[in-house]
């Protein structure tokens, strides 16, 4: 089982991830856009390399730790998509307006992939010994 876990976990991040960068050209800032503001570029191709970099330390390491990572970093995604699709929430401090009404099949398969990441890791989360209980547990005497 922890193997299912560790692949969906980063198959759904990895999905995130190239849907990101893909995309994160499309995200540059316009003439209109505030110059104190975090540019969407910036923003998309951040969430990437931590999508990137959290399925990498999930695969590598199957802690409570990656999992709780890989969860945050899908979760929050996937809270972001369905945020910025239903309410036109304007600039958030340093965010610029990320509102994009609009629905499509890369959206789709971001949000599906962030999803099951998201499940995944926390199934992980909960379901992973820690290493302590491993350690702390006694040698049987032949």
């Amino acid at each position: 089982m922890g193997i299912v876990l560790r692949l969906l976990v980063a198959a759904g991040l990895a999905a995130d991830a190239v849907i990101h960068w893909r995309f994160a050209p499309d995200m540059a800032p316009g003439p209109n856009t505030p110059t104190d503001t975090i540019p969407g570029d910036t923003l998309f191709y951040g969430q990437a390399a931590a999508a990137a970099a959290a399925a990498v330390l999930v695969l590598v390491w199957a802690r409570r730790w990656t999992y709780a990572i890989a969860f945050l970093v899908a979760a929050s995604a996937a809270g972001a998509v369905i945020l910025y699709y239903f309410v036109d929430v304007g600039q958030l401090g340093p965010l610029q307006n990320m509102y994009d009404p609009s629905w499509y099949m890369d959206k789709t398969i971001s949000l599906a992939g962030e999803g099951v990441a998201a499940l995944a890791a926390l199934i992980g989360f909960f379901t992973v010994k820690r290493t302590r209980d491993r350690e702390a547990e006694p040698v049987p005497y032949p």
